[in-house]
């Protein structure tokens, strides 16, 4: 753990006292959550727009910002939640961290591994939480496949496909490359979900391709990469969003030598010899909720988290192997 959690008391009094950048669906899921808990207090929001920054604030009896770095320099506040662009993320974690501030953050970590890790070793020297967001973990689609994996047996071959059209394509900041990064950094969780069920990666290929437009908002982007295992597992990713698709898709696939496990949306099934028999799939709504409430479980009673950051940066190691297969076509070994 990056943080003692031998006296929480020493470290986080009650109410925990919290500051807010971003404004959007994760920020408003995690403030409903923060203002409903007792143990918690929402001090600050600091924003892109002083509009909406402003009706956000008054929604949760906080003060608006304009500037993170004012948010993460005040004294009244403990712990710094981030749910901003990406490409700011590790920017704020650093100067939360400096400021002797608890860090919790939307994965990714930081769009460059080398950074990712300055970011662990800062917050073990100041002995404080860097915690990086990965609530599909928590999903019961994930939930689902630990508890069946065991069934079919030595997995050999894994596909996880991810497409969502939209047309017109939203001109917003996951459609731009510096605001969003490479897609699969962007996009973790495509990776986390792999690392976490399968272990460590041994080799990793790539391709990716963008649709642009006239400005800085691409129209379509399509990245599948290829995945090796050390175990001899031979993974599939693949991330497509925007114009140039016409039907949506969100399939998990597992093949071993005793069955198969299937996810389509939130319809599972397990197929083997003796046919086929259907998994409930849990819901995915709360998660956001029962992360943040998670955070103060650990902050306050040291109740251990579902994950470490330093699981958090491989699965982002992986993705940056895959974004160096992508620029030189080639194979890139870990």
């Amino acid at each position: 753990m990056p943080i003692s959690v031998n006296s929480p008391s020493k470290y986080c009094q009650q109410p925990i006292r919290v500051g807010l950048v971003g404004t959007g669906y994760a920020a408003k899921l995690r403030a409903e959550t923060l203002q409903a808990d007792p143990r918690s207090h929402i001090v600050a929001v600091s924003g892109h727009t002083p509009a909406n920054t402003e009706e956000f604030s008054q929604s949760y009896q906080a003060l608006a910002l304009t500037s993170w770095g004012d948010l993460v320099d005040r004294q009244d506040v403990d712990l710094v939640i981030i749910c901003t662009v990406n490409r700011d993320h590790s920017a704020i974690a650093r100067a939360a961290l400096e400021k002797g501030k608890h860090v919790v953050v939307e994965y990714p970590l930081s769009l460059d591994v080398d950074e990712a890790e300055e970011l662990i070793a800062l917050a073990e020297s100041k002995d404080k939480l860097l915690h990086v967001e990965h609530i599909e973990l928590l999903g019961g689609l994930h939930q689902a496949l630990q508890q069946f994996l065991p069934a079919i047996g030595n997995t050999f071959y894994a596909r996880y496909s991810t497409i969502n059209p939209q047309r017109p394509a939203p001109r917003k900041w996951t459609y731009n490359k510096e605001l969003f990064g490479f897609p699969l950094s962007a996009a973790l969780s495509r990776i986390q979900r792999f690392t976490d069920l399968f272990g460590q990666v041994s080799s990793v290929s790539c391709q990716t391709q963008y649709v642009e437009s006239d400005d800085e908002f691409y129209k379509s982007c399509i990245c599948t990469a290829g995945l090796k295992f050390t175990s001899g597992l031979v993974a599939e990713v693949i991330y497509g969003k925007g114009e140039s698709f016409w039907q949506p898709s969100r399939l998990f696939e597992v093949h071993g030598e005793q069955g198969a496990l299937i996810f389509d949306g939130d319809q599972g099934k397990l197929l083997n010899e003796n046919g086929t028999t259907p998994i409930e799939v849990g819901t995915r709504r709360g998660l956001f909720a029962k992360e943040t409430s998670m955070v103060l479980d650990h902050l306050i009673d040291g109740t251990p988290l579902y994950i470490t950051p330093e699981a958090s940066v491989y699965a982002l190691k992986v993705a940056d192997a895959a974004h160096r297969s992508a620029q030189t076509g080639e194979t890139i070994l870990l």
